[in-house]
C-alpha cells in the first residue's frame, strides 16, 4: 500500500476552510486502506446515501472521494494512522485532539460522525444518532448510523435524511 499523503496517514484529510459539512469516521476500513479511498468495500453504504439524501448530483465511486469539496464536504477519521475494524484499533488510535484542531482551523458548518462509535468516542459520552445537543466551536454535530456493511441490522437512512436537511438550510458563512 502506497501513502501519497506527507503526514503518512493511511487516508489523506480532504479538509478546507468553508465547508458545508465533514464526516468522520472511526477509521479506515482494511478494503478503504488497500484501495486509498474512503468508504471503498462493496458493501458499505456511504456513497449511495449521500447521493440518495442529496448532498451530492450524482454517485461517486470511492476513488472520486478528492472531489467532496466541490460539494461542500470534507472528510476525516479519528485514526489517521491505523486501519481495520474498530475492535482491532490499538486502544489509543483515536486523536479526539487532532479532530478539535482540524475543526478550530476549518471551522466546517456540521460534522457529522459516521457511526455512534465515532460520536461516542470523540465526544467522551453516550450518544444517540441524529443531531448533537452541543456544538464543537461554531460547528454542529450529527451522530449517524454506520454505513457499514457489518451494521446492516442498525441501518437506518432516515437521520442521514435529516442531515441533508440541515446541511441545505444552513446558509452558506452565516453563524446558527
Amino acid at each position: 500500500m502506497s501513502h501519497d499523503d506527507p503526514h503518512g496517514f493511511i487516508l489523506p484529510d480532504v479538509l478546507e476552510t468553508g465547508l458545508a459539512l465533514v464526516f468522520c469516521g472511526t477509521a479506515a476500513g482494511t478494503r478503504s486502506a488497500r484501495d486509498s479511498a474512503y468508504y471503498a468495500h462493496p458493501g458499505n453504504m456511504f456513497w449511495r446515501t449521500v447521493h440518495a439524501v442529496g448532498l451530492t448530483p450524482r454517485l461517486l465511486a470511492p476513488a472520486e472521494y478528492p472531489l467532496m469539496p466541490d460539494f461542500g464536504i470534507g472528510l476525516t477519521d479519528l485514526s489517521k494512522f491505523h486501519y481495520g475494524n474498530d475492535a482491532e484499533l490499538p486502544r489509543d488510535a483515536f486523536d479526539v485532539a487532532a479532530l478539535r484542531e482540524k475543526l478550530a482551523r476549518f471551522a466546517p458548518r456540521t460534522l457529522a460522525f459516521t457511526s455512534k462509535q465515532a460520536g461516542r468516542s470523540a465526544l467522551g459520552r453516550p450518544v444517540d444518532v441524529g443531531r448533537q445537543p452541543v456544538d464543537i466551536g461554531c460547528t454542529a454535530v450529527f451522530v449517524l448510523p454506520s454505513p457499514s456493511g457489518q451494521a446492516r441490522r442498525s441501518w437506518d437512512v432516515e437521520p442521514w435524511r435529516q442531515l441533508a436537511a440541515f446541511v441545505r438550510d444552513q446558509p452558506p458563512g452565516v453563524d446558527r
